[in-house]
């Protein structure tokens, strides 16, 4: 069952990190800093390049693709929500909300994914973008490959149509639902609320405003054997519910996480976490306030 967890990924270093305004409307993480914007990028490096060498350090594989500079591409620093790769060989494209976004995408290209991934199925949704309908890979879905069932919260950027027709070509379950934080706005991607481990769950329930999504998520969840470890709106608020599970080089598993949302956990919630992984929290301060997304949208995993 280990081999449903990553032990390769990639990231990519940004170059043109910055507050984007056209993802701000529908992501209330994201806040302005007072700084400069050569500081903001300057800060935003230094965070991910410690970031990748405190994992590089607990031996776990990490591509880095490095952003060209001059690309208007603040947020390339989330390369999850633009492609996926899978177990089963399959490498996926996505549809992005933001036009900005979509650009990231040349990377694909310029790495040369049939050498970096042999995946055996490439499959291509971003003409969704023309109907204007999106899903952000694994930004907007939280999947158990094991169990086969993807956990989605619907919002601008995640379609139910699309979601559909992704179901279908993995032919995957689904469990979706409607969240929102607490001014009432829908919560831009499900990997903030949730973190899904091969034996735990991560997630804030209380975001789930419907007690029958609420009940079907839970349920489903202790149905699969995951232990659930619930957070609060405001410890999701500190990104607690946006880690990743990985493993290193020996197959030891890591649980990938910012220092904020190690802050933000309770001792027991810490203790049943230590119980299932070592973690490791990075200080992401910057990239979170500034693009509003934290440890696990940087990491798009890698299976081949």
């Amino acid at each position: 069952r280990m081999d449903y967890i990553a032990n390769k990924i990639l990231m990519v270093r940004p170059s043109a990190f910055g507050f984007n305004h056209e993802t701000a409307p529908s992501n209330s993480f994201q806040k302005t800093l007072d700084l400069t914007a050569d500081e903001i990028r300057r800060r935003a490096a230094a965070e991910f390049d410690l970031m990748v060498a405190g994992l590089r350090d607990l031996d776990v594989e990490v591509k880095v693709i490095e952003d060209s500079e001059g690309d208007h591409t603040p947020d390339s620093v989330f390369p999850n929500n633009w492609f996926s790769t899978h177990p089963d060989g399959s490498f996926c494209l996505y549809p992005m909300e933001a036009a900005a976004r979509r650009y990231e995408r040349r990377l694909a290209a310029e790495m040369d994914f049939r050498a970096a991934v042999r995946y055996s199925k490439r499959i291509d949704m971003t003409g969704f973008e023309s109907e204007g309908k999106y899903l952000e890979g694994t930004g907007s879905m939280v999947l158990d490959h094991e169990n086969k069932i993807v956990y989605a919260s619907l919002s601008s950027r995640t379609d139910n149509e699309v979601l559909n027709h992704w179901t279908a070509e993995f032919g995957f379950d689904r469990v979706a639902f409607n969240s929102a934080d607490d001014k009432g706005t829908p919560i831009y991607h499900t990997n903030v609320l949730m973190t899904l481990g091969d034996n735990f769950a991560v997630v804030c329930l209380e975001c789930i405003p419907n007690e029958s999504e609420r009940e079907l998520l839970a349920g489903t969840l202790i149905e699969t054997g995951k232990e659930i470890i619930e957070i609060s709106r405001g410890q999701m608020n500190q990104f607690a519910g946006n880690m990743i599970l990985l493993k290193n080089g020996a197959g030891q598993k890591i649980l990938v996480m910012s220092e904020r949302a190690d802050r933000s956990l309770t001792d027991d919630q810490r203790k049943k976490l230590e119980q299932q992984a070592k973690p490791a929290a990075f200080d992401l301060e910057t990239i979170e306030d500034c693009g509003g997304g934290s440890a696990r949208c940087m990491i798009a995993e890698l299976f081949y």
